[in-house]
């Protein structure tokens, strides 16, 4: 089946600042197979026959791609504490609580969130990552699944090097390539250094991707120092863990030293502004690590230190946090921001080839985002053409309209077509108090 997204304000992706305005997507099955001007595809033989799409008003954006998140339930319970704090208090005693039911249900409501959102594409490290494979089928998102991984003493709760390779050997790739597993590591300090051995290894076995977090807080710097006297990002070289197939989250305290180690192994960042503000963390140097060559995508974090999944308001905050801590208005450009949230967040996930761009040949991975709001007024072109400051300045979810994985129209003039938002609420809504009450149990027995 063909669809023709017609009229809209397209943003390819695929060239710095390029726009097809008015412009048209032509998709056949799962596959983009035209790009070009409204007149082009009006003409184009291969458009008679297709479903028509009226984008009219609308920016025409490939899929976004949310480089780091983890699913959760936790959602407005753990506010206000700094970050260590913040894990031994109420991110370790879910995990100790946790169950791949309640697992299950966390998956379905974040990757539905994600969808609504335009999120076409998650890298979720998450456990029990079974139920988070079948979510991902089931509901038509493109999905990396990378499992908590930690064996130091005290963390013997998380994921396994055993468990890891379990999920690898079933969800190495599924769903026609759109659902993959890689091997995640949860953190230096967390982890020892044969498991740290034991996860290069794993990887390169099974020829995927590595994923970890890695110098989100100043303590975390100082304590690598402590202990094997040098810097985080120093330690993972030592160990083997920088590659063109790792992504690393955060990096917010890096020094030069550390930032010319990821560009020269190709190792990518998942930047996550609005956790880092919210954590107290510290702001990234986003602009010294991509003119490194470094690909950065954005990440959420998790529901629990964001409080929502809104890749439009992570784009925003992005900008906006380079602005006022290097005070520079000139940084965080639009068009730099909605570069990271696409085309260079598939370049960190390794899927380039295959999405984030519009361009014939790609995989369908299109989303139209309404320009028709009061706070998206006005809508101006040529010389003075502002849709793509309006798309990270102003825009947010709720102006997402339709989004295309693979080909599927998964939400259609808003309306999910693959899940029902007060089913997925509901089960929410039943885990989250079972995790709850789970939760006090363990700590009343602590």
């Amino acid at each position: 089946m063909r669809t023709l997204i017609r009229n809209g304000i397209v943003l390819p992706m695929a060239r710095p600042r390029e726009a097809i305005d008015p412009g048209s997507v032509l998709i056949d099955g799962s596959a983009i197979i035209a790009v070009g001007s409204v007149e082009d595809l009006d003409h184009d033989p291969r458009s008679v026959g297709a479903e028509i799409v009226d984008a009219t008003l609308h920016a025409v954006i490939p899929g976004l791609h949310n480089c780091h998140l983890h699913s959760g339930l936790l959602r407005g319970t753990a506010e206000s504490k700094s970050l260590w704090d913040w894990l031994k208090a109420y991110v370790d005693p879910a995990h100790r609580a946790l169950t791949p039911e309640i697992a299950r249900a966390a998956s379905r409501q974040c990757y539905a969130e994600a969808l609504l959102g335009g999120t076409t594409s998650v890298m979720d490290m998450w456990r029990f990552m079974e139920g988070s494979a079948e979510v991902a089928d089931e509901l038509g998102i493109r999905a990396t699944l990378v499992p908590y991984v930690a064996d130091e003493e005290g963390f013997d709760y998380f994921e396994s090097i055993a468990s890891n390779r379990a999920l690898l050997e079933q969800w190495r790739v599924g769903a026609g390539g759109r659902v993959r597993a890689w091997v995640g590591l949860e953190h230096l300090l967390y982890c020892s250094e044969k498991c740290f051995e034991q996860a290069v290894a794993l990887a390169q076995e099974f020829d995927t991707g590595l994923h970890t977090h890695s110098s989100e807080s100043r303590w975390e710097v100082e304590e690598s120092q402590r202990r094997w006297g040098k810097r985080p990002i120093e330690v993972f070289a030592d160990r083997g863990v920088l590659s063109e197939r790792t992504v690393v989250a955060h990096c917010v305290w890096l020094d030069d030293t550390e930032i010319q180690l990821l560009a020269r192994s190709g190792t990518s960042v998942a930047h996550c502004p609005c956790s880092n503000m919210k954590l107290a963390s510290g702001p990234a140097r986003v602009a010294d690590m991509r003119a490194a060559g470094i690909a950065v995508g954005i990440g959420s974090d998790g529901e629990k230190e964001n409080n929502n999944l809104d890749l439009f308001e992570e784009m925003k905050f992005a900008s906006l946090l380079q602005k006022v801590t290097t005070l520079d208005p000139t940084t965080g450009d639009p068009w730099d921001m909605l570069t990271m949230a696409t085309s260079e967040g598939a370049r960190a996930l390794g899927l380039d080839t295959t999405t984030g761009s519009l361009e014939a040949g790609k995989r369908a991975d299109v989303v139209t985002v309404s320009l028709g709001g009061l706070h998206t007024t006005p809508v101006l072109h040529g010389d003075d053409f502002n849709v793509v400051a309006h798309l990270v300045f102003a825009a947010g979810a709720q102006d997402v309209r339709n989004v295309w994985v693979d080909g599927a129209r998964v939400v259609a003039g808003g309306v999910p077509q693959t899940f029902d938002v007060a089913q997925v609420r509901d089960a929410a809504q039943a885990a989250a108090e079972e995790l709850f009450a789970r939760r006090a149990a363990i700590l009343a027995s602590a």
